[in-house]
């Protein structure tokens, strides 16, 4: 099994529901995590979202004042470019195939279903910090590529290159982000006149 540093990660978890934060809370302490954030709705969340920039996002669906597809537009629709690309993984009860179309036109990352397995939670995060899919802009939609592989047997038109309406946008594994953060932080360091 391929293995990530969980402690260089930052989580937030918006969840009404305190013992299923709790639940969350504790996988992502088992994965080794250290810097965990919750809020019980989408508006705590998205306060606590500007001011500590997670890199990781675990949303509700269902939640009140401000639900997780509320939430979701919001940080897609942002005018940051560094927030608007974060991993949103949404956790709900809702599986309905017409949910799970609504949470990835919101532009949600992934998708997992209540209650949640372990294995389940690391894969995604696996999947979202070493191979996160490329960004997609169009007039309507504004979020990961909603294709997870390329069939190599289509032989119909590529909607997606060179059109004036959509513009693909990639974007660096966050396991290669951290590093580079973390090199420039040591590089920062060990300069003349920085004491630690």
């Amino acid at each position: 099994m391929i293995r990530i540093d969980f402690n260089r990660l930052k989580f937030l978890v918006i969840d009404d529901n305190a013992h299923m934060r709790r639940i969350v809370r504790q996988l992502l302490h088992g994965f080794g995590s250290r810097e965990i954030f919750e809020a019980e709705d989408g508006a705590a969340g998205l306060e606590i979202f500007t001011a500590q920039k997670p890199d990781i996002v675990i949303t509700d669906w269902a939640m009140p004042v401000y639900d997780g597809i509320e939430f979701t537009k919001t940080v897609r629709n942002s005018n940051s470019p560094v927030t608007r690309f974060v991993p949103i993984i949404m956790l709900s009860g809702h599986s309905e195939k017409r949910c799970v179309m609504e949470a990835r036109d919101a532009g949600v990352t992934e998708f997992l279903t209540k209650p949640v397995a372990a294995k389940s939670l690391y894969e995604r995060i696996l999947s979202v910090v070493l191979s996160p899919r490329p960004f997609i802009r169009t007039k309507d939609y504004f979020g990961p590529d909603r294709r997870r592989t390329v069939n190599a047997k289509y032989s119909g038109p590529e909607r997606r290159k060179g059109t004036a309406d959509a513009e693909i946008i990639e974007v660096a594994p966050i396991d290669n982000r951290l590093q580079q953060q973390r090199k420039q932080a040591e590089a920062a360091s060990q300069r003349p006149g920085n004491a630690a």
